[in-house]
């Protein structure tokens, strides 16, 4: 009998050991999005225009040197040497919609844009941005992607 103690006891122990040490090793959660969009300094990065990319082109001289930080309500983007006229650099507000999935902005990034953006990708290191917009001399609109850089 002392014997079938000592085996049930060493199991319930066994059991009580294993299940205290499972929540242990859990992931802890994924950043949500605001988290990833305001950790720190994002820098351009490229930028594509129907698909071809446009990342040296005059028009885009004085944006690929600016630089843009978000808080949870408010953005900054700062120029670099090359200042845009009219100037892009300030602080404005910024808001998630439709599910997270666009970035809407207080005002426009580039030439010919608008300041609300579907949200191709965000991850830690890089955001994605796309919006239909006219950039001179092209008089047609076309599908503009942005992607941004830590």
């Amino acid at each position: 009998m002392n014997k079938n103690i000592f085996s049930l006891l060493t199991c319930f122990t066994a059991i009580l050991f294993l299940s205290g040490s499972c929540g242990k090793d859990d992931d802890p959660p994924a950043p949500t999005k605001t988290e990833l969009i305001t950790q720190s300094t994002w820098r351009f990065q490229s930028a594509t225009y129907n698909g071809i990319d446009v990342s040296t082109s005059p028009q885009l001289a004085c944006f690929i040197d600016n630089t843009v930080i978000f808080t949870p309500t408010n953005y900054t983007v700062s120029e670099g040497s090359v200042i845009c006229s009219p100037t892009t650099a300030g602080t404005n507000t910024w808001t998630f919609q439709s599910g997270e999935t666009v970035l809407a902005m207080g005002t426009t990034l580039i030439p010919g844009g608008s300041g609300t953006f579907t949200i191709v990708s965000l991850t830690s290191t890089n955001l994605v941005l796309q919006q239909t917009a006219t950039i001179p001399p092209s008089p047609t609109p076309g599908t503009v992607v942005l992607t941004f850089k830590h």
